[in-house]
């Protein structure tokens, strides 16, 4: 892998390491200012919505003022907002912190996905995204640990520390990364208009693009799909007699399945399957480990369901970034990426509605067997949907070559 990949992995590694403080907040609204479930959620929700325009602004900040800039300009601007969040004296002071958090939330993404593409190109990016999911899934592990020596002693230096990790993240990208080219080598001439790179690129319309649309809505389902994992998870474990921080376990024993995973994506009869085929087996993956979920009634059971269905995660994650960088123009890959990357914002505003209301309404079992025919009809879609997308893209060495 290129010195670029690696800078970015080793950087988000450090910077997931201190991002725990997101699941606190709802917890410190309700400590620190005594207001109810109703008000905390409804912050939270501010914060998902900001995520949207933060993704579209990540995305064209990285034409306009360059990569690595908008990179530390988003780590700053979430450092700023959560040392904001951690001083504040009053709800409106910490709503207000939480929508600009949201703002600055996702300027990173867009960017350092971009980088990677651009670095390694087609045939490496399942390995490249890869290597950056095991970094996060690495920091997360030791984020939990992090949160709960700092969670006993005071909610408000879980957001001073995250902050800390932000501005390390920052000013180690700021003079590790290469430095931003002149505007015009960014694929944004002079006037401000969206072209390609200058090699007969029109312009970049990412939202024209129907097979965007396709992989855009395909991405919803499974940004949903992974929220309500998260958050509907220790709820089901309550629901089941088992104790709900048992939850961390599970997300933990996830973190690792991701870690350990990773050497299988070289293998040549997974590596060799096409785009469409290696996202529809994700997908099934998933389904069989939500149905577990459905099923369990033991701890034992639950971790087993919780490997099955990372496992999918894994092949879903390393192929769907690549395949939405190959179809975007060139110089269009930081816009394509924001915009396929509006899912997860979408499904953060979402998910907290739709997991509780279907876990109140229809219960713990049949959430998970809802969840898991999404993903199933997911799993049947990526064919038809995914595969004339794939055509025509560059092909990974060995893509579709018999299985030896």
């Amino acid at each position: 892998m290129p010195r670029t990949v690696w800078i970015l992995v080793a950087a988000r590694a450090v910077n997931r390491l201190g991002a725990f403080s997101l699941p606190f907040l709802t917890v410190l609204i309700g400590t620190e200012f005594g207001a109810g479930t109703t008000t905390a959620g409804l912050v939270s929700a501010g914060f998902g919505l900001a995520t949207i325009p933060s993704r579209v602004a990540g995305g064209r900040l990285a034409g306009r003022i360059g990569r690595r800039r908008t990179i530390v300009l988003g780590l700053v601007g979430c450092a700023l907002a959560q040392l904001g969040i951690a001083a504040a004296g009053s709800l409106a002071a910490v709503a207000v912190f939480a929508v600009l958090l949201g703002l600055s939330f996702e300027l990173y993404e867009p960017p350092s996905q971009a980088l990677i593409a651009d670095a390694v190109g087609p045939a490496d990016r399942v390995r490249a995204y890869g290597a950056l999911n095991a970094a996060l899934a690495v920091g997360g592990t030791g984020s939990g640990l992090i949160a709960a020596g700092l969670g006993r002693w005071d909610l408000r230096w879980l957001f001073v520390v995250d902050a800390l990790t932000c501005l390390a993240c920052a000013l180690t990208l700021r003079l590790a990364l290469p430095a931003d080219g002149p505007r015009g080598q960014r694929g944004v001439p002079d006037d401000g208009h969206d072209v390609g790179n200058g090699d007969g690129g029109g312009p970049v319309r990412p939202w024209r693009d129907r097979g965007l649309w396709a992989m855009f809505a395909s991405g919803t389902a499974f940004a949903l799909v992974s929220l309500h994992i998260v958050m509907a998870l220790p709820l089901t474990l309550a629901r089941r007699g088992l104790e709900p921080a048992d939850a961390g376990l599970l997300f933990t024993a996830s973190a690792v399945t991701v870690v350990a995973a990773q050497p299988a994506l070289r293998l040549h009869r997974l590596a060799a399957l096409p785009d469409p085929a290696a996202m529809a087996l994700g997908y099934a993956l998933l389904a069989a480990g939500l149905a577990g979920y459905a099923a369990a009634r033991t701890l034992p059971a639950f971790l087993a369901a919780t490997a099955v269905l990372s496992v999918g995660e894994v092949l879903v994650l390393g192929r769907v970034l690549g395949v939405v960088a190959c179809l975007a123009p060139p110089g269009g890959t930081d816009r394509y990426l924001a915009a396929y990357g509006i899912s997860w914002g979408v499904a953060t505003a979402a998910a907290p509605v739709t997991a509780t209301q279907l876990l109140e309404r229809a219960g713990a079992g049949a959430l998970w067997a809802g969840t898991a025919v999404l993903c199933l009809a997911l799993a049947a879609a990526q064919p038809l949907a995914v595969g004339p997308l794939t055509k025509g893209l560059p092909v990974r060495p060995g893509a579709g070559a018999p299985a030896a």
